[in-house]
C-alpha cells in the first residue's frame, strides 16, 4: 500500500490482465501454458476465456453432434486447474461468454495488455492461421501472440522492423522484449528496388541497387537509433533485405528465434506473410510465437526521441 500527501492511502490500479482464448483443439494447452509463462513474466493477471458454442455454432444450427455448454464449463476448469498448477501465485480468472469467438475476443482485447491464441488445429492441410486468428491480427486492440510451436529458449527477438511512423509501437515492443528475455534483438527491414531504373549498364545497375540498398539501411537504423540509445546494454543486429528475399528469411527466423515481432494491420506485409500462406510450410516444423502490435501500442510522453543516426547506427 503507498501513501499520498497528508498520508492517504493511494491505491494502484490493478494491471490489465492477459487473456487467453481457449476451445479445445489439439494445441489450447500448449497456448495456455504461453500465456500463464506470460502472466508470471509481466505480473499480471490471467483471464481464461471460452466462447460457447464458438467453433461449434454451425454444427448446432445444423443439428450436428457437439459438446454442451457443460462441457465448456469443464473446459474451462481443467484449464484453471493446469494454469493453477503451473504457476500457484498467480492470479486467475475464467470467463464462459456466448457469442462470436472473434468479435468477443476483439471486444475483450479492448481491456486486456496481451491477447494471447493459437493457431488453426488442420494447419498441414489448410494454409493460415485460420479466421479467427487472421481477423484478431487486423483488429485487435492490444497485441496480439500467437502460439505456433515450441519456441528455442535461447533464440533471439526478431523483429520485422518498418522505417514508418505506424511501425514504432513494433519496434518499442521488441526491444522490451528482448531485454526482457535478456537476449539480442535482431531488426529485419525490407527494401524493393525501384521499378524503374535510370541505369543503363550492369556497373551503373549495381551501383544503383547499392544506393536502395544504403538508404535502407540508413532509415532502419534511423528507426532503431533512439531506442538504441535507451537499451545501451542489449546486442542489436541489423538486417536489410530484398523484397525477394523476406519470405525465406521470416521462414528460419521462425525457426530459430523465439519470439517474432511485427505491426499489426493491413498495410503491414510482415504480418500478411505470417498468418498467410507461409505458415504452410512455417507449421510442418516448429515455428516460435508471433507477437503482432496495433499502431501506436504503449507510446507516450516517455519515449524516446528520434535520433538521426548515421549508416552504422550510432547518432549523429
Amino acid at each position: 500500500m503507498a501513501y499520498g500527501p497528508n498520508m492517504q492511502k493511494v491505491v494502484s490500479a490493478p494491471a490489465p490482465a492477459i487473456v487467453v482464448g481457449v476451445d479445445g483443439s489439439r494445441n489450447h494447452l500448449a497456448t495456455l501454458d504461453l500465456a500463464v509463462d506470460e502472466a508470471v513474466r509481466r505480473r499480471a493477471p490471467l483471464v481464461i476465456l471460452h466462447v460457447w458454442p464458438g467453433r461449434y455454432a454451425r454444427s448446432l444450427r445444423t443439428g450436428g453432434l457437439t459438446p454442451t455448454i457443460e462441457d465448456g464449463r469443464h473446459l474451462l476448469d481443467v484449464a484453471a486447474r493446469r494454469a493453477a498448477h503451473r504457476a500457484p501465485e498467480l492470479n486467475v480468472d475464467t470467463q464462459l461468454i456466448d457469442g462470436s469467438v472473434a468479435d468477443t475476443l476483439v471486444r475483450r482485447s479492448s481491456r486486456a495488455q496481451l491477447l494471447v491464441v493459437g493457431h488453426r488445429d488442420d494447419v498441414l492441410t489448410r494454409h493460415g492461421w485460420g479466421s479467427t486468428a487472421a481477423y484478431l491480427a487486423h483488429h485487435c486492440a492490444c497485441p496480439l501472440l500467437v502460439y505456433r510451436g515450441a519456441a528455442p529458449v535461447r533464440g533471439p527477438v526478431v523483429l520485422a522492423a518498418s522505417a514508418s511512423e505506424s511501425g514504432r509501437a513494433a519496434v518499442a515492443c521488441a526491444f522490451d522484449e528482448a531485454a526482457s528475455f535478456d537476449t539480442r534483438l535482431v531488426a529485419v527491414h525490407v527494401w524493393t528496388h525501384p521499378a524503374s531504373r535510370a541505369a543503363t549498364t550492369a556497373e551503373g545497375y549495381r551501383a544503383e541497387y547499392a544506393a536502395c540498398r544504403d538508404e535502407a539501411d540508413r532509415q532502419l537504423a534511423e528507426a532503431l537509433a533512439g531506442w538504441v540509445g535507451r537499451y545501451s546494454d542489449l546486442s542489436v543486429e541489423r538486417l536489410v533485405l530484398h523484397d525477394l528475399d523476406v519470405a525465406y528469411t521470416l521462414e528460419r527466423a521462425a525457426r530459430r528465434g523465439r519470439l517474432l515481432v511485427a505491426g499489426m494491420g493491413g498495410n503491414s506485409r510482415f504480418a500478411e506473410l505470417l498468418y498467410g500462406s507461409l505458415s504452410l510450410s512455417l507449421m510442418r516444423t516448429t515455428a516460435c510465437p508471433v507477437l503482432l502490435v496495433p499502431t501506436g501500442w504503449g507510446l507516450g510522453p516517455a519515449e524516446p526521441p528520434a535520433v538521426v543516426a548515421d549508416a552504422t547506427g550510432h547518432p549523429l
